[in-house]
């Protein structure tokens, strides 16, 4: 039934990667419908723990019923970055491996009444969080100018940024954008059609990770992971875009430094503590064959690391 629902990416690396301590305590920040939870719960002791978030209502609920019976496990219904909270809720001073797939589930992606797809027609809606104050059309429908511009080049890296900005203040003063056709039309007008896809692609992921927050919820994320990381312990993150890719290679490269003081001076004064090692120094990439059963796979880049 996971599997129907969305299909792991990388999870044989995930679990070898992750545990290093079968009793140990661990933490899935993304847990979706449970496809690596159910993996590593597979490979843990009787006396370890799993805990576990996630936003989405749908996949919080569907987990409860589908982990009921796995005293190792527990589920909140909490954004990733509450890491802590769940460690005190469960009175522990940290775990041995910390876990997070940032790609959208493919429930998600195909379920028209979540709005996250440009592909059927549905609410141009765009948050996991549905108690989120804003949504996507909230932003189309009033943002300025130059804030959309600013929000499809830096979230989405689309280079025509400026004029479907402009397009889309024109086509409000005349009709209020509610549903993903909305938006797709004015993308269409704009595009040439090879380029529509990617267009669209880039226009709803930027759309999706402003409405989110996403990238400012990673880097509270990852700043309290470490922080949570026993000594010897692992944290494995998989992500599906640059933007994502880049925060999880630059902080933990930060980590992983003992100085950070510019090169030019003779003696290091930054009392700058390693807290990280690479396990790797290049993410580890989907195979062509595990593209080749799931297509969602393949931007896919894992990166994991080690407390010192």
């Amino acid at each position: 039934m996971t599997e129907q629902l969305h299909q792991p990416v990388l999870l044989n690396e995930s679990v070898s990667l992750l545990i290093s301590n079968k009793s140990g305590k661990y933490f899935d920040g993304t847990l979706g419908f449970g496809g690596h939870s159910e993996a590593f719960l597979q490979h843990l002791n009787d006396d370890a723990l799993l805990a576990a978030t996630d936003v989405d209502e749908t996949a919080f609920s569907y987990c409860q019923k589908e982990f009921v019976n796995e005293e190792r496990m527990k589920i909140y219904n909490f954004n990733f970055t509450q890491i802590d909270s769940v460690a005190k809720l469960e009175m522990i001073d940290g775990f041995d491996g910390i876990f997070a797939d940032l790609g959208v589930s493919s429930y998600q992606l195909d379920n028209v009444e979540k709005g996250f797809t440009f592909r059927s027609e549905a609410p141009l809606d765009l948050r996991m969080n549905k108690n989120l104050a804003i949504s996507a059309a909230d932003v189309l429908n009033t943002f300025e100018e130059e804030e959309l511009t600013e929000i499809f080049y830096k979230y989405g890296e689309e280079k025509n940024s400026r004029k479907i900005a402009k397009s889309i203040i024109e086509q409000r003063g005349f009709k209020k954008f509610q549903t993903s056709s909305d938006l797709v039309e004015i993308i269409e007008q704009l595009t040439p059609q090879y380029f529509v896809v990617k267009t669209l692609a880039r226009i709803f992921q930027a759309l999706r990770i402003y409405v989110n927050d996403e990238l400012t919820a990673l880097k509270t994320f990852l700043s309290k992971a470490v922080d949570l990381l026993l000594p010897g312990g692992r944290i494995v993150i998989l992500t599906y875009h640059s933007l994502e890719d880049r925060i999880v290679k630059d902080f933990f490269k930060f980590e992983e430094s003992s100085c950070i003081c510019p090169p030019d001076f003779p003696v290091c004064t930054c009392s700058k503590v390693s807290r990280l090692k690479f396990l790797m120094k290049k993410p580890i990439l989907p195979t062509e064959d595990e593209i080749l059963l799931n297509n969602r796979a393949r931007s896919a880049k894992l990166r994991a690391a080690e407390k010192k």
